[in-house]
């Protein structure tokens, strides 16, 4: 694993997918920006490639993120995702293996790799214990264990997920963090998680779900307060 994160713990991964588009990921952005200053968290904001440039522009803390890429080089290669244009349009990282864009584990070895060239930070998704403790030695810099049955429906995991996610990957490569999620819908979800143990959580539909702008920047705060507060509880015991 080349070290190309400067991302600390606890940080907090908002990923607005394609619930959101133009300038309602901009204001989000822009939002996450605050409270990122606001609280003193670090905040990955997976962006949809599009808008990479823009909400660079208009951001200066939170850290772009792509949400995939290709292992190519330049050359030849059409409609793929090449990792130095990435690069060239300020991305800082790439989110790999989402449930809705999964890879094989050869393609996911060769990615993390492009990435480690390139100056890329990786994200890795992963469904289970098994296939967390198998990304762990392709060494990501930060791996998201999340049961694909709960992402999108509000219902977060608990605390014993928590502490079996932190220990699957950590026993591993103590190196890389881990960002546990999926039903991550409020500051009491994050709360919890933070609280269990976890160096991050993330939200997408929590926040990207909400109709209008206003209550989108509120639950960005609310999340990334609630991350802040629990980071600071559990240390200071």
């Amino acid at each position: 694993m080349t070290n190309n994160c400067t991302i600390k713990a606890p940080f907090f991964e908002i990923g607005p997918k394609s619930y959101l588009y133009g300038q309602d990921v901009i204001d989000l952005a822009i939002a996450a920006d605050k409270a990122s200053e606001k609280f003193g968290v670090d905040i990955i904001f997976t962006c949809p490639i599009v808008e990479i440039a823009r909400v660079k522009a208009v951001t200066k803390r939170i850290h772009v993120f792509a949400p995939h890429m290709d292992p190519l080089k330049p050359g030849r290669g059409l409609a793929d995702i090449l990792p130095e244009s990435l690069v060239a349009v300020g991305a800082e990282g790439v989110m790999l293996n989402h449930v809705e864009k999964q890879v094989t584990v050869s393609a996911l070895k060769d990615t993390i790799q492009r990435a480690d060239e390139v100056g890329l930070a990786t994200i890795v998704c992963a469904d289970s214990m098994a296939e967390a403790k198998m990304i762990a030695t392709l060494k990501p810099n930060i791996i998201v264990c999340e049961p694909s049955e709960l992402i999108g429906t509000g219902v977060s995991v608990g605390a014993e997920y928590v502490e079996a996610a932190m220990h699957a990957v950590k026993d591993t490569d103590p190196e890389i963090m881990v960002l546990t999620a999926a039903g991550i819908h409020n500051g009491e979800d994050v709360y919890n998680t933070i609280s269990a143990g976890a160096d991050a959580t993330g939200s997408s539909s929590g926040i990207a779900g909400i109709k209008d702008t206003a209550g989108r920047a509120a639950m960005v705060d609310e999340m990334i307060g609630a991350c802040r507060k629990a980071w600071d509880e559990r240390h200071a015991k």
